[in-house]
């Protein structure tokens, strides 16, 4: 799993690297590891990279909201990246839209409920079916 974050995420990843850790994730940390303001589609681009190359199946994408990195992130066709904010999002992006990408808002979320969404991200399975085909519609050739 492969993580990364701008500034305002840097709290929240670390929490979330632990219990990724815990869980018996590989964990690919990809920064940033402190307060220093940094651009976040930086890190989005280095987490696209990631995934392109094979160094991990899924991520999670931290910035203050969510919605920037989001935006820098789903920028690229190999990328579905969905921001949530509970559980019920967690479930259906993976559920539904086959999400390789979890994004949350270290400034909007608190570290229990984004502890919950990983869990239930990293548990649930594309459902595959009638949501296959919508999914294929997200690429530059669905």
């Amino acid at each position: 799993m492969a993580i990364a974050c701008d500034h305002g995420g840097v709290d929240l990843k670390d929490v979330l690297i632990k219990d990724l850790a815990a869980s018996g994730w590989t964990v690919l940390d990809l920064g940033t590891d402190g307060p220093e303001s940094v651009d976040y589609p930086d890190f989005a681009v280095k987490l696209a990279q990631a995934l392109k190359d094979g160094k991990a199946e899924r991520g999670v994408l931290l910035c203050g909201t969510g919605i920037g990195i989001s935006i820098a992130a789903n920028r690229f066709d190999h990328i579905r990246a969905a921001l949530v904010h509970d559980a019920f999002g967690a479930r259906m992006c993976r559920q539904h839209n086959d999400a390789n990408v979890l994004v949350m808002g270290g400034r909007t979320i608190g570290p229990e409920v984004a502890r919950d969404c990983l869990k239930i991200f990293t548990e649930t399975e594309f459902e595959g079916g009638r949501h296959a085909r919508r999914v294929s519609k997200l690429s530059a050739n669905g």
